[in-house]
């Protein structure tokens, strides 16, 4: 998964959304129990996938076609800035893919890098019920459950990655029925200073939203993330995290395949992704692009 905030299966568990006499459950509860759910399905999830990847930052989209690998991510440009790739793009873009597959060294450090966000992530799951008062906001559809949390005055943040989350307050949905968290949103209430502002800060009102989905029966994958944050660092230096993400049309991939194969994979998606828009353009006025005036 991205380097960013990632969040079983235990049927039948029927935790309503309002406590009541038949679901005792306080909404902090629930969420310990939610957490602990989703690190445990992180942790047995092995499974691969290839997808189709939008990231937007500092102004500028990118369309990626990802595909994972027990090695690393390998991804191929297909549009930037809603446009295909120019024959040179795409050229520079097929020898880095070779690169790769001839020398993975980058694809290594980043796969490091992810487990290492990974592990931040679980971090932050684990403190969530004691970071935050949760309570019940109305009964979601279908199975799903919200809750909306501030900060616990008592929980002392362990870390700077905890600092900055204490100072968020914002609401939480759920699939109740596998226990797995849906939507997460949230906002600073406050400034947040490191060093005590010497170190830098981040301004209030910074916002974050992770979404994740089912996309095959029991798995669940991050497909939306947005955050805004800015802020200073050490030396006056503006810190500047605008930064929106898209998953979309996942497809299972073998858990064993190789980067070689996972590139062949995309060499494939951009011959078909070239034959789709050749034909959607012969088609657009029935003639062939090379004959227009």
């Amino acid at each position: 998964m991205p380097a960013v905030l990632v969040f079983g299966f235990l049927h039948g568990l029927g935790l309503s959304p309002q406590p009541s006499e038949n679901s005792p459950a306080s909404a902090n509860e629930f969420v310990r129990q939610l957490a602990a759910n989703e690190i445990k399905a992180e942790n047995q999830d092995h499974s691969h996938w290839a997808f189709r990847l939008q990231t937007e930052k500092a102004g500028q989209t990118e369309t990626d076609q990802v595909v994972e690998t027990k090695d690393g991510n390998v991804q191929l440009p297909l549009f930037l800035n809603g446009k295909p790739l120019t024959a040179k793009q795409k050229q520079q873009a097929s020898l880095h893919l070779k690169k790769l597959v001839h020398n993975p060294d980058a694809l290594r450090r980043s796969l490091r890098e992810e487990n290492e966000d990974t592990a931040r992530t679980q971090n932050l799951l684990k403190l969530l019920p004691d970071a935050f008062i949760f309570s019940y906001d109305g009964p979601g559809a279908g199975y799903l459950v919200k809750v909306k949390f501030s900060p616990n005055p008592h929980f002392r943040p362990p870390s700077r990655d905890a600092q900055v989350f204490h100072a968020m307050e914002g609401e939480m949905t759920s699939d109740s029925r596998q226990l797995r968290l849906a939507e997460i949103s949230g906002h600073l209430i406050h400034e947040v200073k490191f060093g005590g502002g010497l170190l830098g800060h981040l301004d209030k009102g910074g916002q974050f939203s992770v979404k994740q989905e089912q996309v095959s029966p029991g798995m669940w994958e991050l497909t939306a993330l947005n955050v805004q944050m800015q802020g200073k660092a050490l030396f006056f230096k503006t810190i500047s995290v605008q930064q929106k993400m898209l998953r979309t049309s996942f497809r299972r991939v073998s858990d064993d395949l190789t980067v070689a194969q996972a590139a062949d994979m995309l060499g494939k998606s951009a011959l078909d992704l070239n034959s789709s828009a050749l034909y959607t353009l012969r088609n657009s006025n029935g003639r062939h692009p090379r004959t227009q005036p």
